[in-house]
C-alpha cells in the first residue's frame, strides 16, 4: 500500500507542479493561452489522482503536502535551473520525515 501511495503522490505532484508551471508561464511569461489551458487540464488530473489514495482526505493532503514541497524544490532545480540553498534542502528533508511519520501505520 505504501509503494502505491508514494507512486500516486509523485504522479499527483508532477500534475500539480506541471499544470501550475504551465499556467505560470501563460500568465507571468507571456506564453499563449493554450499553454494555460493545458495547465488547467493537468491541474484537474491532479485532483483526480489525489482521490485515488486509500487514506482519509486530511492524511492524504497532509502527506502529499510534504512530498509536494520536496518535488517543488527539485522542479526549481531541474526545470528553472536554480540550485536549492541549504535551507530548502533541510526544509524539504524535514517535510519528508513528516510524510514518513504520517504514512507509517502502527
Amino acid at each position: 500500500m505504501i509503494v502505491r501511495a508514494i507512486f500516486l503522490f509523485f504522479l499527483a505532484g508532477f500534475a500539480e507542479i506541471g499544470g501550475g508551471y504551465l499556467i505560470w508561464q501563460w500568465l507571468k511569461n507571456g506564453k499563449p493561452l493554450w499553454v494555460g489551458i493545458i495547465g488547467a487540464v493537468i491541474m484537474i488530473l491532479y485532483g483526480v489522482l489525489a482521490t485515488r489514495q486509500e487514506f482519509s482526505f486530511g492524511r492524504t493532503y497532509a502527506a502529499y503536502g510534504g512530498i509536494f514541497i520536496a518535488m517543488a524544490v527539485l522542479w526549481g532545480w531541474f526545470i528553472d535551473k536554480r540550485f536549492p540553498d541549504m535551507s530548502e534542502w533541510i526544509g524539504a528533508g524535514i517535510c519528508m520525515v513528516g510524510v514518513a511519520v504520517m504514512l507509517v501505520k502502527k
